[in-house]
């Protein structure tokens, strides 16, 4: 696309200046014919003189305008090529059209200024422009917003506050600079609409800047109540903050407190963005990860100055405290088969429900752990480290497992779990199934045959797997060890 607009560019600037050349040519050759023709063939001495006059400021002022015309093709071939090509190889971008603008205006006004003196050398220019002050009046009114405009202007691109690309806020207006002009600022707002800032406005306003290559700092304020405990709650929001796109990870967020209110505790987490343009969504996407955060852990926002008691259903039956919903769910997991009904809803009393927002990491890989996790609904995504980014092997739905070996052997975490979209999963804890153990010891041999089953299953197609026997003694051992079972 940028090779075929030079190449349309380059055949106009040939044409027109062949064009003005050939005028050119035909002034000069033409002239002498011309000459004798309208001057020459007057007989009265006063008119012959006057005729002559007239004809020579006609060709005179011909002549200028057509050199004029010319030249002013010339300078904008240079401009383009110079401020355009050139600064675009040099320094990859195309100079500011204030620049351009400038060099332009100066040019002509030299070239000009050569041409008069050349097919008017017994006048001074100077002496003409200093003795019409009228003229000079009506123009400078005239101009006054334009040359205020372009002096402005100057003084901008030589302080350089901004450059294209930054974000700015002008008084009322805050966007992305799109272009900067000898007339103005054009500026990109967020919601899509583009303005025009004169220069001379600019130059009266406090104008604040946010640099596109650099770490700009934002700040997003909650609260909670007395009750929540402020070293859990900054904890929390900060890891719940930095792994959300566009933060940083160059630079910790910081939650600090406030204030203490009236209602709770207020709260500001501040956090630095890689691309500032975009921080409206980043800030809405902060916000939703300390609402899951909140939620997963307990914590609660302060309400002003009333209690609100929020009951929530599924699917038209109440959520009982005594986790009877989850039966069916842990029924339908297999290495949870061999335990009785009582047991199975003796686990799902003890399960913890845990939300998770769409992208939020469930688990790492490495990290301890002594739980598993059953998705009760939504689906996540099981990730690896391939060269130092992450690659998604398999999606797990509804009713799928993770982190079992976690729970039943201490085992660290072998993946990365991200929620695909907004999850519930029940955790299992040590505790629950340690609980189970104590009560039943004979739970322990079948869990462990069942899990060593399924690893063998999972390993079925690796030319070293050992033997279902010999896994399974291997898994009971890990088993009991974990737990403290002699």
């Amino acid at each position: 696309m940028a090779g075929t607009h030079y190449k349309k560019n380059l055949i106009i600037f040939l044409i027109t200046t062949a064009l003005v050349a050939l005028l050119l040519w035909l002034v000069y050759s033409f002239e002498p014919s011309l000459r004798a023709y309208f001057v020459d063939g007057v007989r009265d001495p006063q008119m012959h003189d006057a005729a002559g006059a007239s004809y020579d400021n006609v060709f005179k002022i011909t002549k200028i305008v057509l050199w004029m015309f010319l030249f002013i093709i010339v300078i904008r071939a240079l401009n383009a090529l110079i401020f355009g090509f050139g600064f675009r190889l040099r320094k990859g971008y195309e100079a500011p059209n204030l620049v351009r603008n400038t060099f332009s205006i100066i040019a002509y006004i030299i070239i000009f200024a050569v041409l008069f003196k050349r097919f008017y050398p017994a006048t001074d220019l100077g002496a003409v422009l200093a003795t019409s002050t009228i003229f000079g009046v009506i123009i400078g009114l005239a101009l006054q917003d334009t040359l205020g405009n372009l002096f402005a202007g100057i003084s901008l691109q030589a302080d350089k506050p901004f450059l294209v690309g930054d974000v700015i806020v002008v008084g009322q207006f805050s966007g992305v600079v799109e272009s900067i002009t000898w007339r103005g600022i054009k500026i990109r707002t967020f919601q899509n609409h583009i303005v025009l800032i004169s220069n001379s406005s600019a130059g009266k306003e406090s104008i604040e800047v946010c640099p596109r290559d650099n770490l700009n700092a934002r700040l997003v304020f909650f609260n909670t109540l007395y009750t929540d405990s402020p070293a859990k709650t900054i904890h929390i929001v900060r890891e719940a903050v930095r792994e959300a796109d566009n933060v940083s990870p160059k630079i910790r967020p910081i939650v600090r407190i406030r204030n203490l209110g009236d209602s709770g505790v207020d709260y500001e987490v501040k956090y630095w963005l890689d691309d500032y343009a975009k921080y409206n969504d980043t800030d809405a996407l902060v916000r939703q990860r300390i609402w899951y955060a909140f939620r997963r852990a307990g914590i609660n926002f302060a309400f002003p100055t009333r209690t609100l008691q929020i009951e929530r259903k599924v699917r038209g039956d109440a959520m009982r405290a005594d986790g009877s919903e989850f039966i069916d769910r842990l029924n339908a997991v297999d290495i949870f088969a061999p335990l009785s009904a009582e047991e199975t809803a003796r686990l799902a009393k003890n399960s913890v429900r845990r939300v998770f927002a769409p992208g939020e990491t469930v688990i790492r890989a490495g990290d301890e752990g002594s739980s598993m996790f059953v998705v009760h609904e939504g689906k996540v995504k099981v990730q690896i480290n391939d060269n130092g980014k992450p690659r998604t092997v398999t999606v797990l739905n509804e009713g799928d497992f993770f982190g079992e070996m976690a729970l039943f052997t201490g085992e660290p975490r072998t993946a990365n779990i991200v929620a695909a979209e907004e999850t519930e999963v029940l955790e299992i804890g040590f505790q629950a199934m340690k609980h189970l153990f104590d009560t039943n010891p004979d739970l322990v041999e079948a869990l462990s045959h069942t899990i060593a089953e399924r690893r063998a299953e999972l390993k079925a197609k690796s030319e070293d797997s050992a033997p279902a026997e010999i896994e399974s003694a291997g898994v009971l051992a890990a088993v009991k060890r974990f737990f403290g079972i002699s």
